[in-house]
């Protein structure tokens, strides 16, 4: 599929998360054939006044591409000004948020809460689009609560605005993750625009992946929490859609050794202190479901050096790989 001037070689995506899609992870999502990467979200303002840390979340390896970076804001200036930085940046695509649910996004009108204005929606959109080189994608929610659905609304005036796909959480800002997301809302939305529609909510397994394809008609899958401890799925979905056969799930082995990899990098890029604590709850994802792996977990919290963390965790694939 294409996206702008942008080719793709496959349709499953990696959705933007906050403190979970770093370049590591990135990199690890890719190995499994993902067929694009997205950033963690980018403050458009910090990035106008040339924050250091705003600028490392930008680190994009070679390959790592296509990379769409997502930007977040709700001043069209100040949205327009980092679209235009971006156009330095190696990244294929640039990408809106207007879908994040996080307190403290919301609170300055930024994120889902953007939604509740259409009209400055509109400005924020047409500023990034006019000051892009690269294609200019949105991703929104189903609306604010139930009594503010108004995700086909925003898909047009996103269209009308120069944007050239756009992705769809079927869940309301109020929801956050609870419930079910609503996958009518993504076939609404289909059969109301031109553009490329991109499913987002519920992609867990195979088997879901295909009923969002069959019950929606959308373009494209973008998965979030499903690909937390599971990278693999990126390569089940896409084999599925070459072969119509659905691979086994991932031993012990390849999810220790995967996790075991992804510490590495995240050492290499982070450093040994910053990256042991923040793969905590990546190990806590690979590791969910394994026999006694909450003893593990509990104990990995506590170390904090990268040799005891790997040390601990080939001493209970050992552990497992005899039990079997």
């Amino acid at each position: 599929m294409k996206i702008g001037n942008v080719e793709l070689k496959n349709k499953v995506f990696l959705s933007p998360m906050a403190g979970v899609t770093d370049l590591p992870f990135r990199l690890i999502c890719k190995e499994q054939n993902c067929g694009m990467l997205y950033t963690e979200m980018i403050n458009a303002k910090a990035l106008c006044y040339d924050d250091e840390n705003t600028k490392k979340m930008l680190k994009i390896e070679e390959e790592e591409h296509p990379v769409a970076v997502q930007i977040f804001g709700s001043d069209p200036e100040y949205m327009g000004k980092a679209a235009n930085i971006m156009n330095e940046y190696p990244n294929e695509i640039l990408d809106i948020n207007m879908g994040c649910p996080a307190p403290k996004v919301v609170k300055n009108g930024d994120g889902s809460a953007l939604m509740k204005n259409p009209k400055l929606a509109a400005e924020v959109l047409t500023a990034v689009v006019k000051n892009s080189e690269k294609p200019v994608t949105l991703k929104i929610r189903k609306g604010w609560d139930d009594n503010t659905i108004n995700a086909v609304e925003i898909a047009k005036i996103a269209e009308e605005c120069g944007i050239s796909a756009l992705a769809i959480h079927g869940r309301t800002r109020e929801q956050y993750y609870s419930g079910k997301a609503d996958w009518d809302i993504i076939s609404e939305i289909k059969q109301n625009i031109s553009i490329p529609v991109i499913g987002n909510g519920d992609v867990f397994t195979v088997e879901d992946s295909i009923n969002m394809l069959e019950k929606t008609n959308c373009d494209a899958i973008m998965i979030g929490r499903g690909a937390q401890g599971n990278p693999w799925i990126f390569k089940r979905i896409n084999h599925y859609m070459q072969t119509g056969e659905i691979l086994p799930e991932p031993t012990i082995e390849e999810k220790i050794n995967t996790a075991i990899k992804h510490l590495g990098l995240a050492v290499e890029e982070h450093g040994e202190y910053v990256a042991v604590r923040e793969m905590r709850k990546h190990v806590a994802w690979y590791l969910k479901g394994l026999r006694n792996s909450a003893r593990v977990r509990d104990e990995i919290n506590k170390i904090e050096s990268y040799e005891e963390v790997v040390s601990k965790l080939n001493g209970y694939m050992q552990d497992c790989l005899t039990l079997e």
